[in-house]
């Protein structure tokens, strides 16, 4: 981080103020989320309103029920609120019908998920290649930007080897791989490391926080880990599906 400083000339001119100024990456408005079941309106999610900035990272806890995995469903446009607006750079998510959510999940989102979600029948470079592929990557640069993420984490000797043949923790980094390897601009780990025991899932957690702070990207992170709390840039709480008042 650069240590000069703005003179007030210069942070008074209204261009610079424009440049230094973050444009939120996302903004949730008055989102509300339901269903109906067995003839009664079932409510998740109550009057959210968000804003995070591009490169932040988000611990989102709270206790089971409370909304946490839908308002990450929200975001990620997996579903649409019933109420409220969700923008993404400037896009209105639930302005977009489902193939066209289906293509900016693919360009601008990546998921991890806490039983890893790898394709069985795929070896770890395959299911890394995916997200290039849907995103019309070449097959000799998609191979390339894949096989070197892989060596970020050690794992470039097991491109061909099958999931059922890697550890928990050895899934899951593959899986932390192929979710940021089309450079999304939003990562989305919902409790990465729920099946994992602890001194892995430990592992684990610094590998991603590494990895998405040196591609700047913005995470947002369901977890009970006290150390995720104690890294994030923030901490959302979600309390019978409101944020609470002093997160």
């Amino acid at each position: 981080m650069s240590t000069s400083q703005s003179t007030p000339a210069e942070t008074n001119n209204p261009s610079t103020r424009a440049t230094l100024a973050t444009v939120p990456l996302l903004r949730l408005e008055g989102v509300n989320f339901g269903y109906r079941e067995a003839g009664e309106w079932r409510e998740i999610l109550r009057g959210v309103d968000l804003v995070v900035d591009p490169g932040e990272q988000l611990a989102l806890v709270g206790l089971s029920g409370s909304g946490k995995s839908t308002l990450l469903h929200l975001i990620g446009g997996l579903d649409v609120p019933s109420a409220g607006h969700i923008t993404f750079d400037g896009i209105d998510l639930a302005g977009l019908g489902e193939p066209a959510r289906s293509l900016w999940r693919r360009s601008h989102v990546g998921f991890i998920f806490q039983f890893f979600n790898l394709i069985p029948t795929l070896n770890v470079l395959e299911n890394v290649l995916l997200p290039l592929e849907l995103n019309g990557i070449s097959e000799k640069m998609g191979r390339e930007m894949a096989l070197d993420l892989l060596a970020e984490v050690g794992l470039a000797d097991r491109a061909g080897s099958y999931p059922d043949r890697l550890s928990g923790g050895q899934q899951q980094c593959v899986a932390i791989v192929r979710a940021l390897v089309h450079q999304p601009q939003l990562v989305l780990a919902d409790e990465p490391t729920g099946n994992l025991d602890f001194a892995t899932g430990e592992k684990v957690l610094d590998l991603l926080d590494r990895l998405v702070r040196a591609l700047g990207k913005t995470l947002i992170l369901i977890t009970h880990s006290d150390k995720v709390v104690r890294r994030a840039d923030r901490i959302i709480w979600l309390v019978d599906g409101r944020l609470d008042a002093a997160f």
